[in-house]
């Protein structure tokens, strides 16, 4: 009786936070649906109508939405990439009893805590700038011709970008990991005389199997949504060769004010993003009975 009273408490102490969450989010998400079945442009107000699904068959039928659609799951794949592999490698490096290691590891983290404007910003005139970047520079110092990054190869520059910043966190998901791992069965290993590269494959990298499965899983739902990284640098050009879903639904709803096509971008956005994430968990989940 006593258990369910603290129960029945604990529902009532949480009711207020949970209803206040649910209209933060439900609110948002009904005006969403209701506009996207609506002829809405902000162009011509008083001309709203009711299109039905109208602006999901043109949304959909758009060829930006299909080159967007690619260029979405080639930056989540190339940036998940970067992050999985040079995450693992900064954090077996981090591991290891070097001089300043604690500096050393505020440094390789410190780029996770700047927004995603200014680091692009920082990108773009001090690294990847044709004429003055760094990289134009090393160019000209070896004898090469600079390369304009962000016109030349835009979706790669930008992947490049994003990864930079996504990098600390995978690195210290994985670190926290790898110091949990049992000694003994490294030594052991190495007692046998097995090669540093079999302990890694069939020792550490099994270890870290649910740590690369949450980095993963988070960075794919925040990566699905990148949208400052491509405004500051490219805007989605040149013409949409660097242009995800977030940012080919901005330029529907700001730059063409088409508020009903936007949103029926928006959702279906959601239903792309919830499909991916349900997968995820499901892996993650996988992953945790074993």
């Amino acid at each position: 009786m006593a258990t369910q009273q603290l129960r029945t408490t604990a529902r009532l102490m949480m009711s207020p936070a949970v209803t206040m969450l649910l209209i933060w989010m439900i609110v948002p998400l009904a005006m969403t649906l209701y506009f996207s079945f609506l002829r809405y442009n902000l162009l011509m107000p008083g001309m709203e109508a009711f299109t039905g699904f109208g602006n999901y068959q043109f949304f959909l039928s758009d060829p930006a939405f299909f080159e967007a659609l690619v260029n979405t799951l080639a930056l989540v794949g190339g940036v998940l990439a970067i992050t999985v592999i040079g995450g693992t490698a900064l954090a077996v490096l981090l591991d290891q009893p070097l001089w300043g290691r604690g500096m050393v590891r505020l440094l390789v983290i410190s780029p996770f805590f700047i927004m995603p404007t200014v680091s692009a910003l920082v990108w773009k005139n001090m690294f990847m700038h044709p004429v003055n970047g760094l990289l134009a520079w090393l160019a000209r110092g070896i004898g090469l011709t600079p390369i304009d990054w962000l016109a030349a190869f835009p979706l790669t520059s930008i992947t490049l970008i994003v990864a930079w910043g996504w990098l600390p966190f995978a690195t210290l998901i994985i670190l926290t990991a790898l110091q949990s791992l049992d000694q003994e069965q490294k030594e052991a290993a190495e007692m046998d005389a097995a090669k540093p590269w079999a302990i890694f494959i069939y020792i550490t990298l099994p270890h870290l199997a649910r740590a690369l499965t949450v980095v993963i899983l988070i960075e794919t739902i925040f990566l699905l949504a990148v949208f400052a990284e491509i405004l500051v640098t490219t805007n989605g050009g040149p013409g949409t060769a660097s242009t995800n879903i977030s940012y080919l639904i901005y330029a529907q709803a700001l730059l063409q004010f088409d508020v009903g096509g936007a949103s029926a971008g928006g959702v279906v956005a959601i239903v792309l993003a919830n499909i991916v994430a349900v997968f995820l968990i499901r892996l993650i989940g996988k992953n945790l009975e074993t």
